[in-house]
């Protein structure tokens, strides 16, 4: 048997289908403690093997933790909200509901063998993930706030950009906040205060870089060692990935993070397309590493140019470099994995230790 799980703030759907594909259960419970206990029992009672689930980093995260460390036996994993789609439109005339989508996820699990398993973002690596959301969500107000500054002082000063071209850097909100010392007016008592609050979020985020600093260097990983990987890239892997043992190699690995390009041949053209799928926040950081390894001189900046001589766009050399440094951090982290440097192992023998001590006191 094979079960599904559509994942959603308040509730969960569940659908059990046996090997033909033909729903046995179909059932919804509430996304609680409470709920987690009976559709655990409705997986045993019907000899699931395999369950998938769909939106486990989001709000399936609690039940797909909950399954993979209270069920050892139970293989968790991953659904992509694009592979659900698809099914769904195979299925003409039902239309979209929870039942259906459940189903759908449960088909997609007897069927697909290369589902990656459901993170358990747990320990250091929840911390790692819930500080580097914490950094972006500052980053954001603060670019919105600079942004709001420079239009008021447009107003305020005409022609301040002439001494102060940007406010990135500790004396040029200084500056700006000395233009605006003794103007009493409302729009400059307001521009400086943003810039106050500017000031506010540089200190915070200068904390929460060390924070995930000092969790990146507690890991032991040797990421950083790479050319272009720092504490924030390093951090961004460790946090999304979790456990490098999800995905089986490295081309496996390298279409979950969107760098494996997708065949579109069709007649006597062969070609391949860019992957706009996989995790976007990962082939952002590969991308951060190519550009850095291409602006300085480094074995990535020659295969550019080696891929540039072979006739390849710019854009399409800095592609086969993020595939190339795809495999480079997948090793990096398989070799980490091989020496025991690993936030999952620990953080889910803990768990486990846990839940096993509650087992036993009730």
């Amino acid at each position: 048997m094979f079960a599904g799980i559509d994942t959603h703030k308040d509730t969960l759907a569940l659908a059990i289908i046996d090997d033909g594909g033909r729903p046995r259960v179909v059932d919804e419970v509430p996304n609680t403690n409470s709920g987690f206990a009976r559709l655990e029992h409705l997986l045993e009672h019907h000899d699931v093997v395999r369950v998938g689930i769909e939106g486990s980093g989001s709000y399936g995260r609690a039940i797909a933790i909950h399954l993979a460390i209270a069920s050892p036996k139970l293989t968790v994993v991953e659904v992509p909200t694009r592979m659900t789609a698809r099914e769904r439109g195979t299925q003409p005339g039902k239309g979209k509901t929870d039942p259906v989508d459940a189903v759908a996820i449960a088909r997609i699990t007897a069927r697909e063998h290369n589902l990656p398993p459901v993170r358990l973002t747990v320990g250091p690596a929840a911390d790692l993930r819930a500080l580097m959301a914490y950094r972006d969500q500052l980053v954001t107000e603060r670019t919105a706030t600079v942004n709001r500054v420079h239009a008021d002082l447009l107003g305020l000063r005409p022609g301040f950009q002439a001494e102060i071209p940007a406010l990135g850097l500790k004396w040029q909100i200084n500056a700006a906040l000395a233009l605006l010392d003794g103007d009493d007016s409302v729009r400059a008592i307001l521009c400086a205060r943003r810039l106050q609050r500017v000031q506010q979020i540089d200190a915070e985020i200068l904390d929460i870089t060390k924070q995930i600093t000092a969790l990146v260097e507690a890991s032991g990983s040797t990421l950083t060692d790479l050319y272009g990987v720092g504490p924030l890239v390093a951090a961004r892997f460790l946090a999304e990935v979790v456990d490098v043992r999800r995905y089986p190699n490295r081309n496996t690995f390298a279409s979950a993070n969107g760098t494996a390009p997708l065949p579109a041949s069709s007649g006597r053209t062969i070609r391949h397309r860019l992957n706009r799928g996989g995790n976007r926040q990962l082939n952002r950081a590969l991308y951060t590493i190519a550009i850095t390894q291409i602006r300085a001189d480094t074995e990535g900046r020659a295969y550019y140019d080696r891929k540039r001589a072979a006739g390849k766009t710019s854009r399409e050399a800095v592609r086969c470099l993020k595939r190339r440094l795809s495999d480079q951090v997948f090793k990096t982290m398989r070799r980490d994995l091989e020496q025991n440097i690993d936030l999952v192992v620990d953080a889910a023998d803990a768990n486990e230790a846990r839940l096993t001590a509650q087992r036993q006191a009730a």
